[in-house]
């Protein structure tokens, strides 16, 4: 994808001024601000609970079964 220069975005931002007019543009460009705002709060959420769910502090120690012990009274009665 080639980069954008100066002539190019000025060429986008005329047409774009031509097409939806002086007064929706604002509008239009506050609506992409939001969304965007909102778009990386998203991925933000899900990138820190990737994250932590991911540290090896957290994750629990395997549940081990202690050993039983044989007396000599246990074995009487078995």
């Amino acid at each position: 994808m080639p980069n954008l220069g100066f002539p190019e975005i000025m060429i986008i931002l005329v047409v774009a001024l031509l097409v939806f007019g002086p007064k929706k543009l604002p509008d239009l460009g506050r609506s992409l601000g939001n969304g965007i705002r909102e778009f990386r709060k998203g991925t933000q959420g899900l990138k820190a609970e990737l994250e932590g769910s991911l540290k090896p502090d957290e994750v629990p120690a395997p549940l081990v079964a202690e050993p039983v012990r044989l007396t000599k009274q246990a074995d009487a009665k078995v």
